[in-house]
């Protein structure tokens, strides 16, 4: 069974929130909330934290600065992967990978099959990675951004969880782009 090491030493990694809405302002954030409290309590440093709205352009161009950022190891979305007419998250995720992670969608819709139902088929979550920078979309709830964080990311960016985890490849990302 997958387990946390403690003999391995914790490493924090420097994560940014991305709010994609067309009507939130930091001031009613659930989503963005509930990700960065996350973050905070497992140790991690929020080095940014941004709302944009549902379009296309904007979302690529956020990610662009902060995938070029070197300060920045993951960029976590909230918003924006349902299927309505303004859901472009996923295509502005897809139009910025070099690699998708086509796990994290699957497990995240597993994980939440438990909890909703069939109603996780609406979801478009989505994983990548570009330019050693990890990108991950989850739904704009406030329940399915802590159902993303503790079923997937709060393990997965932990260096002690063993079998193996997201932050052991880290230094392994850019190998293609030597």
């Amino acid at each position: 069974m997958p387990k946390i090491d403690p003999k391995r030493p914790f490493l924090a990694v420097n994560i940014a929130i991305l709010t994609i809405s067309d009507t939130r302002k930091a001031e009613n954030d659930k989503s963005g909330n509930v990700l960065e409290k996350c973050i905070k309590e497992a140790g991690h440093t929020l080095k940014g934290r941004v709302i944009v709205s549902d379009d296309m352009e904007k979302i690529v161009a956020r990610l662009k600065i902060w995938i070029a950022d070197p300060e920045i190891d993951v960029v976590i979305a909230t918003g924006g992967t349902g299927v309505t007419g303004r859901d472009v998250t996923p295509e502005a995720f897809k139009a910025v990978y070099e690699k998708e992670i086509e796990g994290f969608g699957e497990l995240f819709r597993m994980l939440s099959y438990d909890l909703i139902g069939t109603s996780t088929i609406q979801s478009r979550a989505t994983g990548g990675v570009a330019n050693g920078t990890y990108l991950f979309a989850l739904p704009g709830s406030p329940g399915a951004c802590r159902d993303g964080w503790n079923g997937i990311l709060k393990q997965q960016l932990d260096n002690r969880y063993r079998p193996c985890n997201f932050v052991e490849l880290m230094p392994r990302l850019k190998e293609s782009l030597k």
